[in-house]
């Protein structure tokens, strides 16, 4: 009851719900994904709804995951091979059309996801064959190849580890103990510091249900060999047998985690380099499947030595062997992707950088994120030393990838910070800057087009060049790019974020 001295009409409820749909829609996203992963000893596959929602502050475009409803995830497959030792890829077909059935979803009406291969997977023809499975869904999905510093890190990442080092701002080391490998990530402060990983697993023996050996990968032999136990396909090993290849491979396990030179077998059967000596976990973590008997949340045996591996390490913790505070960070097998998060945002043209139009569209670019702040005076070797570190941890070569660097820019926007910057990029990526794929920066700051700018007339770099701002990304995202769209001059950017869980349940976009 009033009035205004002037016409005027009142909206239905239906047009205010309409309103209210649309505010709420521009500030909100909700997707449906998938997250399939494709290991040497086992797969699995999750179904989940994601809650995207935009950052109010300072009208920011990025979104950030609120909220991820599990909509279904699939027991834990063993990764099913054939006679020649390769995967079977009808077999994983089967099962993961299964997994949409029992999900009751549909395929289109997956809006993400991501397909994680390791191990085994990773062979040209397993590779390839997996890959035609998600075909149809090319556009949709991020189709990571994990390399074994990439897998340390998805496992620091997927198990809670980084976020349990950012929660205490503590030196975490988690231990993922596969089927054939054991992942090691150190963390501080919500970030990995380093990787590695060596020839100790849980399916590197396998038997029958009669407990005949029907599986024996190479590093078996090296820990039987040392443990005095011969191995023979078809052959049962005694209970005492087991236990001592066990106990070799944590003796062979404990000098790296523990950061010291490896030595002997633990020297061979490592992977990689070993971590560095410094900084010292204040406590451990595991992931991996050996971590669900660590926890004890799986007592069952599945026709391999994973549980007396377990037995093994928690005798090692019971005698300090291995001196640290253990605690659960809440993942343990699944310590893995389970989603993918897609979203959009518009990126001005009136910062950016782009040397070549021809060069764009680029998708699915995997994102560095080099461990340099560039808050003060930048030291261009350091940035070097970044970019290459960086590069390692995704067990990628200059040159022979397109990947992303992101950096986070503070203070002032100075020709010679600016400079430093460039030089150190330039240094860390000799093959890249002259090479056919084009250089990709990604820079969390309004400096974009003028890096460009140096990079192309003082650098003297001849690649292509795509440097965007006013973006914030992190290790694990993906990126798309499109093609500049005149006469605004702006570029449309899509980010694939990987989503892991973290302590307590909730979820981060890595």
């Amino acid at each position: 009851m009033h009035e205004l001295g002037f016409d005027h009409g009142h909206m239905s409820p239906e047009e205010q719900q309409a309103i209210a749909d649309a505010i709420w829609s521009a500030d909100n996203v909700e997707l449906v994904t998938i997250g399939v992963d494709i290991g040497s000893s086992t797969s699995h596959l999750m179904f989940a709804r994601v809650h995207l929602q935009r950052l109010t502050t300072a009208l920011s475009s990025r979104f950030v995951v609120v909220n991820r409803e599990v909509l279904w995830r699939s027991p834990i497959l063993l990764t099913p091979y054939l006679d020649d030792n390769t995967i079977d890829v009808k077999f994983l077909e089967n099962f993961i059309e299964e997994g949409y059935k029992e999900a009751e979803l549909g395929r289109d009406q997956i809006d993400s996801g991501a397909v994680i291969l390791t191990g085994e997977a990773l062979k040209r023809r397993n590779a390839e064959a997996i890959t035609h499975l998600f075909a149809e869904e090319s556009g949709k999905f991020v189709c990571a190849s994990a390399g074994h510093h990439m897998e340390s890190a998805m496992a620091a990442h997927g198990s809670g580890a980084i976020a349990l080092s950012r929660k205490d701002h503590s030196n975490v080391l988690n231990i993922d103990i596969g089927g054939g490998t054991t992942k090691l990530g150190l963390c501080h402060g919500g970030r990995l510091l380093a990787t590695a990983a060596l020839e100790v697993g849980g399916r590197l023996i396998a038997f029958d249900d009669e407990g005949k050996l029907i599986r024996i990968e190479g590093p078996a032999f090296a820990h039987a060999e040392r443990a005095g136990v011969d191995l023979a396909m078809g052959k049962k090993l005694s209970e005492e047998e087991i236990n001592k290849v066990v106990d070799t491979m944590v003796d062979v396990l404990i000098p790296a985690v523990m950061q010291q030179d490896p030595e002997d077998l633990t020297k061979d059967l490592m992977v990689t380099d070993p971590l560095p000596k410094t900084p010292v976990p204040d406590l451990v973590t595991f992931s991996g499947g050996v971590s669900e008997f660590i926890y004890g949340r799986e007592t069952a045996d599945h026709n391999d030595i994973g549980r007396h591996l377990a037995d093994a390490m928690t005798r090692a913790l019971a005698e300090k062997r291995i001196p640290y505070k253990v605690m659960d960070p809440g993942q343990g097998i699944r310590a893995t992707v389970i989603g993918a998060s897609q979203f959009s945002v518009q990126v001005s043209g009136n910062t950016i950088h782009v040397s070549n139009n021809d060069a764009l569209p680029v998708r699915n670019i995997p994102v560095l994120r080099p461990n340099v702040k560039l808050d003060g005076d930048i030291d261009a070797v350091k940035v070097t030393e970044e970019v290459q570190g960086a590069l390692s941890r995704f067990d990628y070569e200059d040159g022979e990838h397109v990947c992303a660097l992101a950096f986070n820019w503070e203070g002032d926007p100075l020709h010679a910070r600016l400079k430093a910057l460039a030089d150190g990029i330039c240094a860390g990526l000799p093959e890249t800057i002259h090479g056919d794929n084009p250089l990709v920066l990604m820079i969390d700051g309004d400096v974009g087009k003028t890096i460009g700018n140096i990079l192309t007339r003082e650098c003297g770099v001849t690649a292509d060049i795509i440097s965007v701002d006013g973006v914030s990304l992190k290790e694990f995202d993906y990126v798309d790019i499109g093609e500049v769209i005149q006469p605004t001059n702006v570029v449309p950017l899509v980010i694939k974020s990987l989503l892991f869980s973290t302590p307590g349940g909730a979820e981060e976009a890595a």
